[in-house]
């Protein structure tokens, strides 16, 4: 079993001034694979101090300087780019056959250098001078679902602005932080730069959030966690960005390809085992089309294949410990004692499976909007059918959560597929499946956040604005 017993500040691997050990149990087997040494509060102090002494010189380095970095990381990290994506599938189970992770991340790092290329930090307004400029030291706190991409998403717009970081992966799926370091390491990132502290939320995450030397915090995590950053972040007024908890809705039109809205619905929210808060989790039904998509829904749910992540047939994986297993297998139990029922699915492992957090994809139909099933992020391969009657009653039902992050749409027509999407409370919608990218902002109305990532929104987080004024 591998220990890793470092924290990386100031350039060095370092031993950590506070220590607490830390087992990683592998979710497909419930077997440990490695040890970690959490750090503490004195770790973060000095993580800050090596960040803040080498903004001096880093917040004042060329455009082109770091267009250079940007691709010298990127060099490294497809060079190792497998390996990132084999830890990814060691500590959270994703199988290796969606190989969604690694490239994911690296897509993140690709963009922040395509945007930094063409973004113009001066320019005039009027008799003024706009300037961006950095702003500062960054607390990154990244959640465990997509370890690799959300760390990458902040880091390398981070990176881009000029800031030097603090990062405090989650402890749970901490090895792919760790690889991630000795690529930056590899691609020559300036002593002090990028600090990585391993630990849990409530000493380093918090010990992050209220450092009054760090300057921004960006988080990524539970809506719950969320609100304890912001406060803990409060007196220190700084800066705080946030992508937290979704419910996100996919309103089926009555005019839509049926067939096609259930294949990717099932598709898109059974990926990487439901644990993302974009996940399209509430599929909005015409009431008389119900029963045909119940059937669809119910055809693409039985080829989805649970098991061994490592088995290239396999399809879902586990979820990533014995906590979201317990909180999944809580609200299926919840869903059928509110008069849901079970399509397909339901409490238990899969057939065939006695050992590891496999849950077996589900679908409720006859689910109302104000069960807790319809209303709460469940975090898993569970899913709610619910139908509505009119168009505005299925706005009115996707916007009747506490969250806004994604919002999806199946349409034949352009135009009636535009207008619903434009009423929707969400911070990216899709329509008819459409792909992702990483131009496009990222982030949330409501309780999902505040603040966006990706392309010029997501530099411009890490970014203060000065105006110049009589320097003609």
């Amino acid at each position: 079993m591998q220990s890793y017993e470092k924290c990386y500040i100031n350039g060095e691997w370092v031993t950590p001034l506070t220590r607490k050990d830390w087992t990683l149990i592998n979710p497909a087997t419930e077997e440990p694979f490695a040890t970690v040494a959490l750090a503490g509060a004195e770790d973060v102090d000095a993580a800050v101090n090596a960040a803040k002494a080498a903004f001096r010189s880093f917040g004042a380095t060329s455009k082109a300087a770091r267009i250079d970095l940007l691709e010298q990381i990127i060099d490294c990290f497809v060079r190792r780019e497998h390996e990132l994506a084999e830890v990814v599938t060691l500590e959270l189970g994703t199988p290796v056959s969606q190989k969604i992770h690694a490239p994911a991340a690296l897509a993140s790092f690709r963009q922040a250098l395509a945007t930094l290329k063409e973004y113009e930090f001066e320019y005039r307004l009027g008799p003024n001078t706009i300037r961006r400029e950095p702003i500062g030291v960054c607390g990154l706190i990244t959640a465990w679902n997509w370890p690799l991409q959300l760390l990458v998403t902040k880091l390398a717009y981070a990176l881009a602005a000029g800031c030097t970081v603090v990062l405090k992966p989650s402890e749970f799926t901490p090895l792919s932080a760790i690889r991630l370091t000795e690529v930056l390491h590899e691609a020559g990132v300036p002593k002090g730069v990028f600090n990585l502290v391993l630990g849990d939320g409530p000493v380093v995450g918090n010990a992050i959030s209220r450092h009054m030397d760090i300057d921004m915090v960006s988080f990524t995590g539970s809506t719950r966690a969320g609100v304890l950053i912001a406060e803990a972040a409060a007196p220190s007024v700084k800066r705080v960005a946030q992508e937290l908890g979704g419910k996100s809705a996919n309103v089926i039109l009555d005019d839509a390809d049926l067939k096609a809205a259930a294949k990717w619905n099932v598709t898109r929210a059974f990926s990487n085992t439901g644990q993302s808060c974009h996940a399209p989790t509430r599929i909005l039904v015409q009431e008389d089309q119900v029963d045909e998509v119940l059937a669809l829904l119910r055809s693409e749910a039985d080829a989805v294949k649970v098991g061994n992540p490592l088995d290239p047939q396999v399809s879902m994986g586990p979820v990533v410990n014995k906590l979201q297993f317990e909180r999944v297998q809580e609200y299926i139990r919840i869903g059928m004692e509110e008069g849901a029922t079970v399509l397909v699915g339901g409490p238990g492992r899969p057939e065939g499976l006695d050992r590891g957090y496999f849950v077996k994809p589900t679908i409720f139909s006859n689910v109302t909007p104000d069960m807790r099933i319809a209303q709460e992020e469940i975090f898993g391969p569970v899913l709610t059918v619910i139908s509505y009657r009119t168009e505005d009653e299925a706005i009115d039902i996707a916007n009747g959560t506490p969250y806004g992050l994604g919002g999806y749409v199946f349409s034949s027509s352009l135009e009636r597929g535009r207008a619903v999407g434009a009423r929707l409370q969400a911070g990216r919608v899709f329509l008819n499946g459409a792909v992702s990218n990483t131009e496009a902002p990222m982030g949330g109305y409501k309780r999902s956040g505040n603040g966006r990532e990706m392309g010029i929104f997501g530099l411009e987080e890490y970014l203060e604005v000065k105006a110049m004024i009589g320097f003609e």
